[in-house]
């Protein structure tokens, strides 16, 4: 009886908080925004601060979805994204795992849907953030590096998608051709989501029987030099860049899973 009662409760929960998430997407839009874009001139100090309002919106999020009792989490290695210029690679097990690292990443930069920019719940929030679309072609890894060389902190997931429910992790090539071509580190985070939820084709009510537990873990930077001196070329280097990254994020996601 009160499982059942728990877990009518998180579906209530988790309609109140996308409920709240709408709503403080247009607040934004319609009002933090437009006054910053008001009194803000400076482009890089209005897209700072931009990127600050969202973070600490997200937090608030991440906050409420933990106080409704919808979810718990716990964030390891934390300290290792204070830093500047990241590229932050991470596993995509739910809908929400954005939500955590842009909660949690300061200054962080990533790039979305085209479709985002006409939402009118993110369409203000994306372009004052300066985020990079990802319908931009030949020019999405330029602006990726260049993203990294002013000091933002860049947010991808590599698998383009969330994680099938298959679990079958499959790595596009893109993160790791701007990886190399901006010769950076990489910074991988694992996303752990146990049970799973809010997965690719699952619908928001479909809640588990208990409270969802994420556990996100930042790992030590993947150096990506010796990937550019052991090809020689930059394809080549990307190709088996991926290859490893592949390998490595299906390892440690199956083989450090929650119970």
């Amino acid at each position: 009886m009160l499982d059942t009662l728990g877990r009518y409760w998180r579906v209530l929960g988790t309609g109140i908080s996308f409920m709240a998430f709408g709503l403080g997407g247009l607040v934004l839009r319609v009002l933090i925004f437009p006054l910053l874009n008001l009194f803000v001139w400076k482009n890089r100090l209005r897209v700072a601060v931009s990127r600050e309002v969202i973070r600490l919106t997200f937090r608030c999020f991440v906050g409420l979805m933990k106080g409704l009792g919808v979810l718990r989490y716990d964030v390891i290695g934390l300290e290792k994204l204070n830093r500047r210029g990241l590229l932050i690679l991470a596993n995509h097990p739910s809908l929400i795992d954005t939500v955590f690292l842009m909660a949690f990443v300061k200054n962080a930069d990533c790039v979305v849907k085209a479709a985002l920019w006409r939402n009118p719940f993110t369409h203000g929030p994306v372009r004052a953030a300066g985020y990079i679309m990802n319908d931009s072609g030949v020019e999405l890894v330029d602006d990726c590096v260049t993203s990294l060389a002013s000091g933002g902190n860049l947010i991808i997931f590599p698998e383009g998608t969330r994680t099938p429910k298959h679990g079958q992790i499959q790595l596009k090539r893109g993160a790791a051709n701007i990886a190399v071509r901006g010769v950076r580190n990489i910074t991988p985070v694992i996303i752990q989501c146990t049970p799973p939820t809010l997965s690719k084709g699952e619908r928001w009510w479909r809640v588990p029987p208990r409270r969802v537990y994420f556990r996100i873990e930042v790992r030590d930077d993947i150096a990506v030099q010796p990937f550019i001196e052991q090809s020689g070329q930059p394809t080549l280097a990307a190709r088996q860049l991926t290859q490893y990254l592949e390998h490595y994020f299906i390892h440690e996601s199956q083989n450090h899973a929650v119970a």
